[in-house]
């Protein structure tokens, strides 16, 4: 063999081999950076999860917050609407029950009353007040007024038992006094003005107070007030009804003495009173402030009541001004003064042949009527320097 095929082939490997490794890219080494902003590390693994569960979870407070006060507002109205319902329930029943004893009071002071036609009355009233409790009875009030809506209760039962008693005592009377009737009567009224003070103070006041410890706007407790003269339910007052009540008849027919009496009639201008005459004409001086006055008496032994007066003035025959006013009521034996003013006198008034007319009306049983009117003949005239 020869040296050359001995010897190995490593050129030829060799070069191979270089070209191979020539041909790989070869790792930049890069310098360090020396400034600049740098490029923020990737989160770690996990990170963006709970970012989104933190946001989740915050998202769901919100919510909650939210629904609490909503609720929380739901509750609020809710407990507004429960109480303002209640009120609505009462308030019925106290106007009616106080619209009863408005009856009661204007039926005392009516003409022709009876004694069965009031105790008919009283009676009548005594079963709605009984009726009023049992709607009172049905009711729900909120936890905290169910103390004071026990006083609801109270009233409307007293209210019954008082007119109720009122009725007993007007049948049971007999041949008592009018004294002892009369005492009986506003013994048995009284307790009309208890009931009063039971609502007020017992009912509405603690109501409010509540309503307002509680922050519960808008809502009212009602008032309701029977009797809201005290005079009206005295002995005095119910004797002077007692004695119209003997005087007339279950048919309406009045014995005894009745009557009015007219006594004066007055011209009031510019501070000077004339008092007008019936024989010769009077000079009333005429301004925006004149006014008649006219004075009667109660010539009778009994208490009238709703005694009309009537004022006219006639110019040549013709009524050129009418006004009426009602007196309530006056005492056997006493005088009322009754006031007309701004009289719209028409200008042919002056210079003519005026005349003022008065006229107290007839009462019940009266039977002397000739000294009820009279008539006064005027001259209208503007007053000096007018």
């Amino acid at each position: 063999m020869s040296s050359f095929e001995d010897e190995p082939q490593a050129g030829f490997f060799d070069e191979t081999e270089t070209v191979e490794s020539q041909s790989r890219p070869r790792r930049r080494i890069r310098p360090p950076r020396t400034g600049g902003p740098k490029r923020p590390s990737p989160p770690p693994p996990g990170a963006v999860a709970l970012a989104r569960l933190a946001g989740f979870v915050a998202l769901a407070i919100a919510v909650i917050v939210g629904l609490v006060f909503w609720v929380g507002s739901c509750q609020g109205k809710s407990k507004h609407d429960e109480y303002a319902s209640y009120m609505n329930d009462v308030r019925p029943l106290a106007q009616s029950s106080a619209q009863a004893g408005t009856a009661f009071v204007n039926t005392l002071g009516s003409q022709n009353l009876t004694t069965s036609s009031l105790e008919t009355k009283l009676e009548q009233w005594s079963r709605q007040q009984q009726e009023y409790y049992d709607t009172a009875l049905r009711l729900r009030p909120p936890g905290p007024l169910q103390g004071v809506h026990q006083q609801v209760l109270a009233t409307l039962q007293l209210r019954a038992i008082a007119l109720a008693g009122l009725a007993t005592a007007l049948s049971q009377a007999g041949a008592k006094s009018t004294t002892d009737v009369a005492d009986s009567l506003s013994t048995q009224a009284q307790t009309l003005s208890a009931s009063d003070i039971v609502w007020t103070n017992l009912f509405k006041l603690p109501a409010t107070e509540m309503l307002k410890r509680l922050g519960i706007r808008g809502v009212i407790a009602p008032p309701s007030q029977f009797i809201s003269n005290p005079d009206v339910v005295s002995p005095r007052s119910f004797g002077l009804v007692y004695g119209r009540l003997k005087s007339t008849s279950p048919s309406g027919q009045v014995s005894g003495l009745h009557g009015s009496a007219l006594q004066k009639t007055e011209a009031v201008s510019n501070g000077a009173t004339k008092e007008l005459g019936t024989s010769a004409p009077t000079t009333v001086d005429v301004g925006p402030n004149l006014t008649f006055k006219v004075t009667f008496l109660n010539s009778g032994n009994f208490q009238e009541v709703k005694i009309p007066v009537t004022l006219k003035v006639v110019v040549s025959s013709k009524t050129v001004v009418s006004k009426t006013k009602q007196v309530a009521s006056i005492l056997p034996q006493h005088s009322e003064t009754v006031s007309f003013g701004n009289l719209p006198l028409p200008p042919s008034s002056f210079g003519a042949n005026a005349q003022i007319h008065v006229q107290i009306a007839k009462v019940p049983g009266e039977t002397r009527l000739d000294n009820n009117t009279a008539t006064y003949p005027v001259f209208f005239s503007l007053p000096s320097g007018g």
